[in-house]
């Protein structure tokens, strides 16, 4: 029984910090722009002159 008591605290615990982590991804605004990195790599930079 102690085991489930452990467990139990533990995927509170867990889960209060992924939700917290969510919350500050969308506060810092990581999800914003997201067919920028889609569009982003399908472009070709003007100053590339590594080739």
């Amino acid at each position: 029984m102690d085991a489930f008591f452990v467990l139990t605290i533990a995927a509170i615990a867990l889960g209060a910090v992924g939700l917290w982590l969510f919350f500050w991804t969308l506060k810092s605004g990581q999800y914003d722009d997201l067919d920028g990195a889609a569009h982003r790599i399908l472009m070709d930079d003007e100053n590339d002159s590594a080739r």
